[in-house]
């Protein structure tokens, strides 16, 4: 007979991330959606790296929950521009303009080592 197989035992947690490499992510987090792929990169990361780094997950959840709502004000602004038959445009775009804005002070602020927190922001992931 064969010995019977030895007990599953779940990986070692993964290791607490540099600071450097913390700084890093939370600054690509805020970044990397402007190139387009939206919420899922502050998703992945958060998903990726929760537990690693403080901060790294509260800017990580900071730029999700911002990503969700940029995404949700897009849509609302797109069907007021379409429902007002094209004479609404100023909706839209000053969306876009405040969504690139603020990306960029919330990179600005992670590059500094502080907290950011996105205003008028829905808080669906805590």
């Amino acid at each position: 007979m064969s010995p019977a197989p030895p007990a599953w035992t779940p990986p070692p947690p993964a290791p607490p991330l540099r600071p450097d490499e913390e700084r890093t992510w939370a600054i690509l987090v805020h970044v990397l959606p402007l190139l387009g792929p939206g919420f899922l990169v502050p998703l992945v990361v958060w998903l990726v790296f929760r537990g690693r780094g403080p901060f790294l997950e509260h800017h990580a959840k900071e730029s999700l929950n911002f990503q969700i709502t940029a995404l949700i004000a897009l849509v609302v602004s797109a069907v007021v521009w379409v429902v007002s038959l094209g004479l609404v445009p100023f909706l839209f775009f000053g969306v876009l303009v405040a969504w690139f804005v603020l990306c960029i002070l919330a990179a600005v602020a992670a590059s500094r080592w502080e907290w950011y927190r996105y205003p008028a922001t829905l808080r669906l992931v805590t």
